[in-house]
């Protein structure tokens, strides 16, 4: 009873926050967001490394990039590239050019060469803002006809004199129209834009200020990149339409997190799931229980490190909940159940629009019967999550600027004809309570011997092996076998002992998921929230070529042993079997 009870008031709480939001409404993210600023004026807005901007002022610097905006002749419809680290004038700046109707193509400062390029061809803009730390590689990486707009020369040169623009001034704007672009993180290639109307803004921002319940008390501790809808939009919404602070950092850093977390009396923060494991992996310190957090919200929290944030750093609540930039599907575990993503309780099922169903980890493809129908996967069993999309606000599927990527994602015709859903790419389990459990990306899962492998349950094995800082698991294609082969890509520390290693992966897992191949590298490449691209692992295979010759072949006698070109020509052609 008192789980249910604390689900339901969640739930409630957040439905009651997006209940209003239509395609057809007049009432915009701007709206929203003004009438906080009216309602809270005076209140401490944003802080970042001590400078601060009230609700009121917030608001003004907005109106002023707004009227800049007008001043460079930008029209309703036109777009503005941002390539800018964490600061107190990011979110201004895009709710400024949103009044006027102009898109926000928020890029990942961190991009160079041609990914930068790509997304900035992607946004269709004609001026970027940089700063001193993207500059160069803006210039290395512009299109032809885009141009640098330096955000602290422009500042300066800001109307003080600026005002709201009336409502009037969106007259004929709906809810559908577009307020910003966020890109995907380009874990398996070249990021993808997926543009953001009002309503999916107000989804984020609504939806957190009712699930996480924030008080205009609370300080709110955002790490998180800007430019990503979790510190962006979800984060920003539950403080800023509160009436709470954003405290806000230019990136994450393990080693001063709690200190600073207590020296700035934050009560919540936002979280990506590895965030955490570098928490855990830190010395314990005084600091980290010096503060007075009461929730932490975020997502990608694993089930093994759930007890320990909770345990060792004394939060009272964690809020975990999954989501993604482009689709059409929202859980959120609301009564705290270790290691759920999210929750729905059977006798709320047809409010939703998700399914899991079995999937194929050797096509890749969810399992269809002989009708051509998907087949939901029983309680306990591993499937692909699924978002049927309709025309309402919470189920609405707006897909990619590009038109086929967007098509490519849709699965059609799944349970009955016409019908047709969003493939999130994520394999979960449900339990008969209705929880979800995160189990891997499509993809991540990869079959090897008959059976299905899930990579991110090896990382975690190996994550607690001493010596491993870090790994990246993947499955690689081996001539003259079916499947693939599991092969483990480590950062090591000094004196990692493989044997250790290879006793470590034979207690915790079967023969078929321990690692056939060991890659040392020396760093894993990473997104902005910490995902790990696998790709050009993948690519590189186990060629002790392509791999510098720091790997191993997993021998079930010797353990590990170095893989010699010779060993590795004899796999190729198929003389020696694995």
């Amino acid at each position: 009873m008192w789980r249910e009870a604390r689900y339901l008031t969640g739930l409630i709480r957040t439905l009651l926050r997006v209940r209003s939001i239509e395609p057809a409404s007049t009432n915009l993210l701007v709206d929203d967001v003004e009438a906080a600023v009216d309602r809270w004026a005076d209140r401490l807005a944003i802080r970042f490394e001590g400078a601060e901007l009230t609700y009121r002022q917030f608001d003004s610097l907005a109106d002023r990039f707004c009227a800049w905006a007008g001043a460079r002749g930008l029209e309703r419809g036109q777009s503005v590239a941002i390539l800018l680290p964490n600061r107190l004038e990011y979110l201004p700046l895009w709710l400024g050019l949103a009044k006027r109707g102009v898109v926000a193509a928020l890029i990942n400062y961190q991009l160079t060469g041609e990914a930068l390029r790509h997304c900035l061809e992607l946004s269709q803009a004609r001026l970027c803002f940089v700063d001193a730390s993207t500059r160069a590689a803006f210039a290395a990486a512009a299109p032809e006809g885009m141009a640098a707009v330096e955000i602290d020369t422009e500042l300066a040169g800001l109307d003080p004199s600026a005002r709201r623009p009336p409502a009037t001034a969106r007259a004929g704007m709906t809810a559908r129209d577009t307020a910003l672009l966020i890109f995907t993180s380009g874990t398996t290639g070249l990021p993808k834009a997926a543009p953001i109307n009002h309503v999916r803004a107000q989804l984020y921002m609504r939806g957190f200020a009712g699930a996480t319940n924030a008080k205009p008390t609370d300080r709110v501790y955002v790490t998180l990149p800007l430019y990503h809808a979790t510190g962006g939009l979800c984060a920003a919404g539950a403080a800023l339409l509160n009436g709470a602070a954003i405290l806000l950092r230019r990136g994450f850093s393990a080693s001063h997190f709690w200190a600073d977390i207590a020296a700035e009396k934050a009560s919540m923060f936002v979280y990506v799931g590895e965030m955490c494991r570098y928490l855990i992996a830190q010395p314990s310190s005084p600091a980290e229980r010096a503060g007075s957090v009461r929730l932490a919200f975020g997502n990608g929290l694993s089930e093994d490190i759930w007890p320990q944030m909770r345990q060792r750093f004394g939060i009272e609540r964690i809020l975990e909940f999954y989501g993604s930039t482009e689709g059409n599907v929202s859980l959120f575990n609301f009564d705290g159940g270790e290691g759920a993503c999210g929750r729905i309780p059977f006798y709320l099922a047809p409010l939703f629009n998700v399914a899991v169903v079995r999937f194929d980890a050797e096509t890749d493809r969810p399992v269809r019967n002989r009708r051509g129908r998907c087949v939901r996967a029983r309680a306990g069993e591993v499937g692909e999550c699924l978002g049927q999309v309709h025309d309402q606000a919470r189920s609405a599927y707006s897909g990619y600027v590009d038109a086929a990527a967007s098509e490519q994602k849709l699965l059609r015709n799944a349970f009955r004809s016409g019908d047709a859903w969003f493939q999130t790419g994520d394999l979960m389990r449900r339990d008969r309570h209705g929880y979800f459990y995160f189990v891997d990306r499509v993809g991540d899962t990869f079959r090897w011997k008959g059976e299905n492998v899930s990579a991110s349950e090896v990382e975690r094995v190996l994550a607690q092996v001493p010596g491993v800082s870090a790994a990246a698991v993947y499955g690689v294609k081996v001539p003259h076998h079916d499947g693939r082969a599991g092969m483990a890509a480590i950062v090591a520390a000094p004196g990692l002992d493989l044997d250790l290693l290879a006793q470590a992966l034979d207690r915790a897992l079967p023969p078929y998921a321990q690692p056939l191949f060991l890659r040392e590298v020396d760093g894993l490449e990473l997104t902005g929230t910490f995902k790990t691209r696998k790709q050009a692992l993948a690519a590189a295979g186990f060629d002790p070529a392509a791999c510098g010759g720091r790997l191993w072949l997993h021998d079930r006698a010797l353990g590990y042993v170095r893989l010699s070109p010779h060993t590795f020509g004899r796999i190729q052609s198929g003389e020696e079997r694995l």
